[in-house]
């Protein structure tokens, strides 16, 4: 096999563990691992809330999830287009969430991505941008209009 294309699939591959990782720190409420799938510099995009800097990532991350029992993320259908020590990437997800209350609700939407390996040879996401498509309960019995300020995947 010629070495680029080794090179290109280890990439790929290092990536979805990236994504992989991501969705499992959020199951295992393990804060440190899932800020640590972000370079310090990251820049995070969710609700039309946005955090720059690992430190401000963590803290609207924990903001987020005060009111989660606990939530469990499925990233599906990852595309990444490799450009040499960084990528883009688009993913579908679905979050389902049980809120400290009891109550279900569901996240439904995409990521787009931007990756880069750090100079450790570590690749982490530089950004990361959600877009939804639906957000609410669990029978889905919410409009699929954003509330004020969210943005909506197009």
């Amino acid at each position: 096999m010629d070495r680029s294309i080794e090179a290109a699939l280890a990439d790929e591959l290092a990536i979805r563990a990236l994504v992989a990782r991501y969705c499992h720190a959020i199951a295992e409420r393990d804060d440190a691992a899932w800020a640590g799938t972000f370079a310090k510099d990251a820049e995070w995009q969710v609700f039309g809330q946005e955090a720059r800097g690992r430190d401000a990532i963590l803290s609207l991350y924990q903001k987020l999830t005060t009111g989660a029992r606990w939530v469990v993320q499925v990233a599906t259908d990852g595309l990444i287009e490799l450009a040499g020590d960084q990528a883009t990437g688009r993913w579908q997800i679905t979050e389902t969430i049980q809120l400290r209350d009891g109550r279900p609700m569901i996240n439904v939407g995409r990521y787009h991505d931007r990756y880069r390996r750090d100079p450790d040879g570590k690749w982490r996401f530089a950004r990361r941008d959600f877009r939804f498509s639906y957000t609410g309960p669990a029978d889905y019995s919410n409009p699929a209009t954003p509330p004020d300020g969210w943005q909506r995947d197009s």
